[in-house]
């Protein structure tokens, strides 16, 4: 891979990650993803630990990036309920990796560390 390559996957990925980097935005497309259409305080109840202010900031920048839309019914109530667009399944394939890869990941450091523990009993024993 030559310098121009390099330079430009490293710019795509550096798009990927502003898009859905972070500690949130995954989590509310996964929710959405695997929910439905949710009004906030039902994002807000399903994603444990995220503050309304940060759902808030979450949402408004996952719809200015096209991945969801917020839909208002004026009803009385007013009645406000995100949902995916037909652009947020471009991702379905790079979540699907990663969900593959975390799983894997986290069956390595659990089995590396279970043999650590085991290793260390040995020792002990001897």
């Amino acid at each position: 891979m030559d310098g121009k390559q390099c330079s430009a996957s490293l710019s795509a990925v550096e798009d990927t990650l502003y898009v859905i980097g972070g500690k949130w935005n995954l989590k509310v497309i996964i929710a959405l993803r695997e929910h439905g259409n949710m009004r906030f305080n039902e994002l807000q109840r399903t994603i444990t630990g995220i503050s309304a202010r940060v759902l808030s900031n979450e949402l408004k920048e996952l719809e200015m990036n096209g991945l969801i839309k917020r839909k208002v019914y004026t009803t009385t109530p007013v009645v406000i309920e995100y949902e995916l667009t037909e652009y947020s399944n471009s991702l379905q394939q790079v979540l699907r990796a990663m969900i593959d890869w975390g799983i894997r990941h986290r069956n390595k450091i659990k089995t590396e560390a279970k043999k650590k523990i085991q290793g260390s009993f040995k020792k002990a024993v001897v």
